[in-house]
């Protein structure tokens, strides 16, 4: 059975990061281990939450399982809380990528043009570093545009697109692949592109006019998973842009509207399927 590290913060209450990242990737018959970077009374949509940061626990967690010769077939980075936790991941890859690890990152750190309140510029050039260790990255065009310093439009065409890719690649991953990509009226997807290969890959499917938190973490989280089970990266993505967007349709038929996160929970019988 394969084996992902996923590396991101827990919420007691709430849909997002290893809530989502735990159960979807176990569901596609491959085995998560967790390593927690803080702990949360609930995700931060919710008001007056607490928060635990974990920064101390990662060197002694991390140094038994190096005791006990645990290897991993991929290391999944998605939410960091600190510039310093940036630095832990990077002595982390040292010490446990192999030839046949794969790094895949996530640099959440910002959306719909602008920074999350708690990063700045420092925040953004340590994630471009961390991306600069990886296999396969997946930013949003907000987070895209941050680390390669180019302009965020809202509008924009194919060429823009590929100038991006062109620049993330610059940064040392061999595929990148920007989230969030749409090109047409009433579409929206991914555009990928493999620098060793220079191959671009676009897959669009229907824009779905509603927002959910933990929507990028079910894309990294479905992401993996699939190509840890053979899926070639391309396929990966394709499967979870659709299964993405089915869990957003799924939520919005539920009357209560959770806005603390999608119903992944109804759709995970789907995405088997799907699979």
């Amino acid at each position: 059975m394969k084996r992902i590290l996923t590396i991101q913060d827990i919420s007691c209450l709430g849909k997002c990061s290893l809530t989502i990242a735990l159960p979807v990737i176990s569901a596609l018959g491959v085995e998560t281990v967790i390593l927690p970077t803080a702990v949360l009374s609930t995700h931060t949509m919710f008001k007056n939450f607490t928060v635990k940061d974990l920064s101390d626990q990662i060197e002694p967690i991390t140094e038994h399982w190096l005791s006990e010769d645990v290897h991993f077939d991929a290391i999944y980075t998605g939410y960091l809380g600190t510039v310093e936790q940036i630095d832990q991941m990077k002595e982390l890859f040292k010490k446990f990528k192999k030839d046949d690890t794969l790094i895949f990152i996530d640099p959440v750190m910002a959306d719909n043009g602008k920074l999350y309140p708690a990063f700045d510029m420092d925040y953004v050039r340590k994630n471009k570093e961390l991306c600069g260790e990886a296999d396969i990255i997946v930013p949003n065009i907000t987070e895209a545009a941050f680390m390669t310093g180019m302009e965020y439009k809202e509008e924009y065409d194919e060429s823009y697109i590929k100038d991006m890719l062109a620049a993330l690649s610059d940064f040392g991953a061999k595929i990148s692949v920007l989230t969030g990509v749409s090109l047409s009226e009433g579409k929206t997807g991914v555009y990928g592109y493999d620098s060793e290969k220079d191959d671009y890959f676009i897959y669009q499917n229907d824009r779905i006019d509603a927002t959910y938190h933990g929507t990028g973490d079910l894309f990294s989280s479905t992401c993996i998973g699939e190509i840890c089970r053979g899926k070639s990266w391309q396929d990966a993505m394709k499967i979870a842009a659709d299964y993405t967007a089915k869990t957003i349709s799924v939520t919005l038929e539920n009357p209560e509207k959770p806005w603390y996160g999608v119903d992944f929970e109804a759709t995970i019988p789907d995405l088997l399927k799907m699979a």
